[in-house]
């Protein structure tokens, strides 16, 4: 915990002295989305939902640093059946409402950034309901101008342990082993935006590394292959945004679902490759 805080100072510390600098300026972006379905990282984490997004900090020439907060507020699905009997894994196996809150900090320099998150899952069933997260990437915009970039993240903390058995008690009852599993996610992104009418379109391809209960994979897989297209309009007061979105997770054609904090409530929605979501912003 003592890393973490060191890490928060020389955050703050790093933001007093770009403030000095004439050619840094104070910036923020402040929005939300409703969405259809939250999906992430070739997961279905949920149904319907809200998401507002607040970040500020200071932004200069090539540097920036920013520090915010990302809500979901939804349910598990889009079915919204509720009363009955939670299932042996003490989560309900149909519609609950599941907020999740994100603290981030991020930090860009030419083109390099380095950030963590604390991702927190409103749980009262889970044993720990929150991950801690950090990353590390590169966007070739700055260097080559192509609006290429990878990003490396990993779980340190919370949440994210492999889970193996380890024969039954006396009772007859079975045991489990956890381990931490520092998960990890690889993407590597591309962006292309046709100017002429003012639409992106955005494609990733995201791998886990090595086994990871959490992302669903033993050993190296593809755990995301998406596509986004999103159109903008620009307004005097705000901007406006209308996306369609598009998620295959391959990995996920033989896993084994196992329940984890984020996940939606009916196993069934976690356990499809394909997904697709719509959804509408405003930003100001």
């Amino acid at each position: 915990m003592k890393k973490i805080y060191l890490s928060v100072v020389l955050f703050l510390s790093t933001v007093a002295v770009m403030a000095e600098k004439p050619s840094v300026e104070f910036a923020y972006d402040a929005g939300a989305e409703v969405v259809s379905a939250y999906l992430w990282r070739g997961q279905y984490n949920g149904g319907l939902s809200f998401q507002p997004d607040l970040e500020i900090g200071y932004d200069g020439e090539h540097t920036s640093l920013r520090v915010g907060a990302w809500a979901s507020l939804g349910a598990t699905d889009w079915k919204f059946q509720t009363g009955l009997d939670k299932d042996e894994e003490g989560l309900n196996p149909n519609t609950y409402f599941l907020p999740e809150l994100d603290v981030m900090a991020n930090f860009n320099f030419f083109g390099a950034q380095v950030g963590m998150t604390h991702y927190q899952y409103f749980v009262p069933e889970a044993k720990d309901n929150y991950q801690l997260e950090i990353t590390a990437g590169y966007n070739f915009e700055d260097l080559l101008g192509v609006p290429l970039h990878i990003t490396w993240n990993t779980i340190v903390a919370g949440d994210d342990y492999n889970v193996t058995e380890a024969g039954e008690d006396e009772e007859g009852e079975m045991q489990y082993n956890e381990k931490r599993a520092y998960s990890s996610y690889l993407e590597i992104g591309y962006d292309h935006t046709f100017e002429s009418v003012g639409i992106t379109l955005s494609g990733a391809i995201g791998m886990s590394p090595w086994t990871s209960d959490f992302y669903y994979n033993e050993g190296f897989k593809v755990v995301n292959l998406s596509l986004r297209l999103e159109k903008e309009w620009e307004f005097d007061a705000c901007s406006l945004s209308l996306f369609a979105q598009g998620s295959l997770n391959p990995s996920l054609d033989n896993a084994e679902t196992k329940p984890y904090v984020n996940k939606a409530g009916d196993y069934k929605l976690c356990e499809q490759p394909l997904n697709g979501a719509i959804g509408l912003g405003v930003w100001f």
